[in-house]
């Protein structure tokens, strides 16, 4: 497949946001319909420079890198944690989990409550203060496109379904387990030890390219290779 550069208008500001881990959605209007037309052609240039575009149904892109051994840092580990606290809380409230982190709201003045209800789980993630639970993640969550912050309210985009999908699978295993009678524990999420290497604090580290130009030159020497 033979790739016209000039037609990828936002490669260089598509591939940035992705490689840093944030995720593209409607959110993000002009990116996002880029994507949307040109997919086939930005999957093809990023699989050359090793990574897998995703392109979820519901909505959004991200990057998946090919070499998947890459370890979970204490960021994804938080706002997994945080997930699954969100849907227990709201379905003690009666509320419909799914139905609020899809497109729902937390607002800020719910977060000291939240944070005293859940106070050991959130001593995992080392988040003691409301200051702390929004600093550490749910501005890490809006930096990353899985929320929208305005007006002190905190509303939910639908890549949150990556933590979802999680959450609902470990569910259905619980679920199981007590349809058997079974005694095998469950675990309750909780966050394991940093790794062997220190982490970055994006998903995906530091990105190579320190401008738009030499992005450009990386593609097009990876295109004369894979020519």
């Amino acid at each position: 497949m033979n790739l016209d550069l000039s037609e990828l208008s936002q490669l260089a500001p598509i591939f940035r946001e992705l490689f840093k881990g944030f995720h593209i959605s409607r959110r993000d209007p002009e990116l996002y319909a880029q994507l949307s037309t040109c997919q086939d052609a930005y999957r093809t240039l990023f699989k050359a420079l090793g990574f897998e575009l995703v392109c979820d149904t519901r909505g959004f892109y991200y990057f998946v890198p090919e070499q998947a051994a890459a370890q979970v840092n204490k960021t994804a580990q938080r706002l997994s944690l945080f997930t699954f606290i969100l849907v227990e809380h709201f379905a003690d409230q009666g509320r419909d989990p799914i139905a609020v982190l899809d497109g729902g709201s937390l607002g800020r003045d719910e977060l000291p409550a939240l944070l005293e209800k859940y106070k050991d789980l959130f001593g995992q993630a080392e988040v003691q203060t409301v200051e702390e639970l929004e600093e550490k993640i749910l501005r890490r969550m809006a930096q990353l496109g899985f929320t929208h912050e305005e007006n002190g309210v905190y509303r939910f985009l639908a890549p949150m379904h990556r933590f979802l999908d999680v959450c609902l699978s470990v569910q259905q295993d619980r679920d199981l387990a007590a349809s058997l009678h079974s005694a095998l524990p469950l675990p309750t999420p909780t966050l394991t030890g940093e790794p062997a290497e220190a982490p970055t604090d994006d998903p995906l580290g530091p990105t190579p390219f320190d401008d738009d130009e030499a992005l450009v030159r990386a593609i097009a020497d990876e295109q004369e290779l894979h020519a």
